[in-house]
């Protein structure tokens, strides 16, 4: 397990798949500015949301490379005769993309909080949020992935299967950057992020299972 996870962070390292997430959440943090205007209470109102849509967007620029690249090498199938079960393999892909991504994403927050004039305790609850998150944003990539492995038109396909499950995390992580928000947010967002993480591994699973048959 600890070597298909470490694989999965060499294939984002070496690949720049890491990269591409952390530059395009960024770009939306240096262009939003732009698109509202340089009002400074207004970029603290609507910044934190703006951040976390990017955050989605971010975690389906990785989807492609998830799953297909190995199941067109015939990698899974490799592992499957090796007696590794297909759960194990997604919870694997499921880590390491997590690893990659999120973390990195939290850090590129701070940057980005800066460029949208984010207050101290916006940045505290969305840092909170994106914690929460982030993980549950890795499962809905990886069983889209798994999904759409072997289709024509991944990426508008991803889009379409993965943005409207993504929508109670969304909700959940933009009223986190609200005052109002607090600890019902986080527990919402923590609550859908975990089971999501609980589904992955079997949906994903299944989901290679029914492409390698």
């Amino acid at each position: 397990m600890i070597a298909l996870v470490l694989r999965e962070l060499r294939l984002a390292a070496t690949a720049g798949h890491a990269l591409l997430p952390l530059i395009f959440f960024l770009l939306v943090a240096a262009l939003f500015p732009f698109a509202v205007g340089p009002d400074a209470p207004l970029l603290a109102r609507t910044g934190g949301g703006a951040l976390w849509m990017a955050a989605l967007l971010a975690a389906l620029l990785p989807v492609e490379r998830l799953v297909e690249p190995d199941r067109a090498s015939g990698l899974l199938d490799q592992l499957a005769v090796r007696g590794i079960s297909d759960e194990s393999v997604a919870l694997a892909k499921l880590a390491g993309h997590w690893l990659s991504f999120g973390p990195p994403l939290m850090l590129a927050t701070l940057p980005a909080a800066a460029l949208l004039k984010l207050p101290g305790d916006v940045l505290s609850r969305l840092e909170l949020g994106l914690l929460a998150g982030t993980p549950g944003l890795a499962a809905l990539t990886l069983i889209t992935g798994a999904l759409t492995a072997g289709l024509r038109g991944t990426s508008a396909l991803a889009g379409l299967l993965m943005l409207p499950l993504a929508v109670p995390i969304l909700i959940f992580g933009a009223a986190m950057v609200e005052p109002s928000g607090g600890a019902g947010a986080v527990k919402l967002l923590a609550a859908v992020s975990l089971l999501l993480v609980a589904i992955a591994p079997f949906a994903a699973g299944a989901a290679i299972r029914a492409a390698r048959d």
